[in-house]
């Protein structure tokens, strides 16, 4: 229940939707990758309005301000209205640095077996001349 409207960290973590599952932002917190106002807090510290949550999650530092206490899940539109977002802008680059030139797997068609040398240099210098092309966009 809500007391004095606050939550405990871990419902608040879950309900929001920055963690999967209430498991996981408990076994977070006891790992002290969340902090509150700059200190490690245990899962069951109470969250209150206008707390400053800074959560390491996949190598990322992700940092919010509580702006309203829920304790149920809900949709997402709905969970982005209960924190403000201040993550640094070179916390948020570093996905992008990270994300820029990885792709999926090619795909084969079923029954054509492993691509023969031929293919593989195909492939590689596809990858190779996109690549370039998406680099000269950058000069632009």
């Amino acid at each position: 229940m809500i007391q004095n409207n606050k939550v405990r960290l871990d419902k608040w973590l879950w309900s929001v939707r920055i963690y999967k599952s209430r498991t996981i932002a408990i076994d977070a917190c006891k790992m002290g990758r969340v902090k509150v106002n700059d200190i490690t807090q245990k899962p069951s510290f109470l969250l209150s309005p206008n707390d400053t949550v800074t959560v390491k999650k996949n190598g990322f530092n992700l940092q919010f301000i509580v702006l309203q206490i829920i304790e149920k899940r809900v949709s997402a539109t709905i969970a982005v209205t209960c924190y403000s977002d201040i993550t640094p802008s070179e916390e948020l680059n570093k996905y992008k640095d990270w994300f820029i030139g990885k792709s999926g797997a090619e795909i084969r068609g079923k029954g054509e077996g492993r691509p023969t040398k031929k293919d593989r240099r195909e492939m590689d210098e596809f990858k190779d001349n996109y690549l370039k092309d998406f680099e000269s966009f950058d000069e632009i």
